[in-house]
């Protein structure tokens, strides 16, 4: 089972799909693309940063998602920018807050807050 990212004119990804492994003499990628109508990348559901889960070779630097963009001189699947003071590790495709976030103890948690353009940490309330 493999899995097949599907993009706009744009190389935003639109649609997910379970395919073929590939293999064969069938190009995967062009079949699903042609069947769809649509740019077709094979995506890695073990990749994540540049890395692999489970120690193999890491694909794409990212597993594709609706909304992502596919980079075709990276060869990489980037999500979407999610505040407008992150920037882009080159390295891991992977978008990065201006300050590390914060340690948290187990009852906290962390979100970014833009405006401050810091990370706030709240405690979790006991039931």
């Amino acid at each position: 089972m493999a899995h097949y990212a599907l993009t706009d004119d744009s190389n935003i990804v639109q649609q997910v799909i379970v395919g073929n492994d590939e293999g064969g003499d069938i190009d995967w990628e062009e079949y699903y693309g042609n069947l769809h109508g649509q740019t077709c990348k094979r995506t890695s559901y073990n990749t994540t940063g540049g890395v692999h889960k489970g120690g193999g070779t890491p694909f794409r630097k990212n597993y594709a998602g609706i909304g992502y963009t596919y980079d075709a001189s990276r060869d990489a699947f980037i999500p979407p920018k999610p505040f407008t003071s992150w920037t882009l590790n080159e390295g891991s495709c992977v978008w990065e807050s201006p300050v590390p976030p914060p340690q948290t103890e187990p009852n906290e948690y962390s979100y970014w807050d833009e405006s401050t353009t810091s990370w706030i940490v709240n405690v979790i309330p006991s039931p």
